[in-house]
């Protein structure tokens, strides 16, 4: 009897392991690697494309084959993101996919593997990157595509028929949802054809299209999450600046104030902040522009909302404009500190010229 599913299950592991990858020296230095190109479902022009591309390396060519059972490839972006996707075939009926999906939801040992699987890649190519982390944030995601199934239905008839299995599968839960959750999880979808579908949620994914199809989805889920992840290690970031230069701005002697080093100092300091977290979120977010292709814009702009990509972005611009604020703020108390400064020089020289004539006059 023919499976009633078919397809694969892949989990994604991306880690922020460095402020920039050099793509074409690390393909230089593995040998290997293939640039990753975006296919669009529908025909495209080739500017629909990474601006620049990530390379992508099969787990055999670093002799790291296979992990838990699952086949390794790992991803390199050239803004310091590494993904680790570990994808294994699955045939079965519908309740052995929603038990093999909870399986991964609920297994410690694959981030645990993941991570060490990507130190092992950054510990090689660590002539590649730039200020690598000495600690990773972590971003993963769970993608399960069904590439075939044992009648052709189209999309709206599987979400009829199986929604309640898709739903409990995407939410990694082990009793059945509530109608009212089930709804919210399928409402959330997309299709190009009427025999595919994607319905992603902030953890996990469902993809029913072909092979080449689900491909194309699994590229923008994977970016998705790449850009999620250096969203919040900016917000981190800022967080962590924010928190120290607000106490070095409030202390400090009155000598000190009047030269207007502390000023001066953070007025060196925000503005570098600026500049370069300025510069990484510009790369972050210029890495792919999807134009002419109006069903991977609005894939990407789903998975994007479910992600949260959005807040997370607006939340690293309001403390941008923080920074400004501060940056602007310094300036300001350190051209007033030294301008009262060299008003007491004035009225200190005055004085003393003042001595010297009184002192001359009572000579005379």
């Amino acid at each position: 009897m023919a499976a009633e599913v078919s397809g694969h299950i892949t989990a994604f592991f991306l880690f922020d392991v460095a402020d920039a990858i050099d793509l074409g020296a690390l393909q230089q230095q593995l040998g290997g690697g293939v640039a990753a190109r975006l296919a669009p479902k529908p025909t495209t022009p080739p500017y629909v494309q990474y601006r620049q591309p990530p390379i992508a390396i099969d787990g055999q060519a670093l002799d790291m084959p296979e992990s838990e059972g699952f086949a390794v490839r790992f991803k390199a972006f050239d803004y310091g993101v590494i993904s680790v996707a570990l994808s294994r075939r699955f045939s079965g009926a519908w309740e052995q996919l929603l038990a093999t999906g909870l399986a991964c939801h609920e297994n410690p040992a694959l981030p645990r593997d993941a991570e060490r699987l990507a130190k092992v890649v950054v510990d090689r190519i660590v002539t590649t990157i730039t200020k690598p982390r000495p600690e990773f944030l972590a971003e993963d995601y769970l993608v399960f595509t069904v590439t075939q199934l044992d009648a052709a239905t189209a999309s709206d008839a599987l979400v009829a028929a199986r929604g309640a299995i898709i739903a409990q599968l995407l939410r990694g839960e082990r009793s059945p949802l509530s109608a009212e959750e089930r709804d919210e999880v399928l409402r959330h979808r997309i299709s190009y054809f009427a025999d595919d579908i994607v319905i992603p949620t902030w953890s996990s994914a469902f993809v029913r299209d072909t092979e080449s199809g689900a491909q194309a989805a699994l590229e923008i889920l994977e970016f998705a999450n790449s850009q999620l992840l250096e969203f919040r290690y900016y917000d981190h970031l800022l967080d962590a600046e924010l928190e120290r230069i607000y106490p070095q701005l409030q202390h400090g002697g009155w000598l000190y104030n009047w030269l207007a080093r502390r000023y001066a100092r953070a007025v060196r300091q925000v503005h570098s902040l600026f500049i370069d977290v300025n510069e990484l979120t510009d790369r972050t977010e210029n890495a792919l522009k999807i134009v002419g292709d109006v069903y991977a814009a609005r894939l990407f702009a789903l998975a994007a909302a479910r992600l949260g990509l959005n807040q997370w972005k607006a939340s690293v611009q309001e403390k941008l404009r923080t920074l400004a604020d501060i940056y602007r703020f310094a300036v300001e108390q350190a051209s007033m500190a030294r301008g009262e400064f060299l008003e007491l020089i004035v009225v200190l020289i005055l004085v003393f010229e003042l001595v010297l004539l009184l002192a001359g006059a009572m000579r005379l």
